[in-house]
């Protein structure tokens, strides 16, 4: 039976806690608690609070414990940033070689059916978003390129958090469809100098969604 370290053991918990909305955003978590709970020292504990910490799921709060990260405009630009440079070489690459893509693009055209299907049927954004997800790790997963892979999972909480509150804005779901609708027939048609732009047009429209509902409060 092989040996998982202590501290590996407690990040896991929490970050699964954190993934399945198991804690409140308005909440600040014990570290001494959460300790006696997983049956972990201090050590491995502050070990698995600081890796969190460094991938921007919690902020410890000194003397107190930690609490949710609650995003900042840096953290919008950021996420964007990277989700453009990633998913923006991602929809060129299949663009310019759409003809090994076909499967690709009737999985994408299902999920697109699915999305219509939440916003026909007034269903909720979490449904909604889950097909969006989904969309976005099929063409980046489709590279195969396993870094990009790991770098796209490591900011899938900051991305669910952002996406899920620019789709609460009246109107987005439909925007999101159809950007999602643009991108996938410019990577059909092998359009590789629009693919880029729609592309980054659907990251710049929630961006912006984001960073006014952060600089508004």
């Amino acid at each position: 039976m092989s040996y998982e370290p202590l501290d590996q053991k407690a990040y896991k918990h929490l970050l699964n806690m954190i993934l399945n909305d198991q804690l409140d955003h308005n909440t600040i978590y014990s570290e001494t608690r959460l300790s006696k709970e997983l049956e972990v020292s201090r050590t491995p504990m502050r070990a698995a609070l600081n890796r969190l910490t460094q991938e921007r799921y919690i902020d410890v709060i000194p003397n107190k414990g930690f609490q949710l990260h609650r995003m900042t405009e840096k953290d919008v630009v950021e996420t964007f940033q990277i989700r453009s440079a990633i998913e923006g070489f991602c929809t060129s690459h299949i663009a310019n070689e759409y003809e090994n893509y076909g499967n690709l693009f009737t999985e994408l055209e299902e999920l697109l059916q699915h999305q219509r299907k939440v916003i026909s049927e007034k269903g909720t954004i979490e449904e909604f978003f889950k097909y969006d997800q989904k969309f976005h790790q099929l063409i980046i997963s489709s590279i195969d390129n396993e870094t990009f892979n790991k770098l796209f999972n490591r900011y899938i909480f900051t991305m669910r958090t952002l996406a899920l509150s620019s789709l609460r804005h009246e109107g987005r779901m439909e925007e999101a469809l159809e950007e999602h609708t643009n991108i996938l027939k410019a990577m059909k048609d092998g359009d590789r100098f629009s693919v880029y732009p729609v592309t980054l047009k659907h990251m710049d429209n929630p961006k912006s969604i984001n960073l006014g509902d952060i600089l508004s409060k």
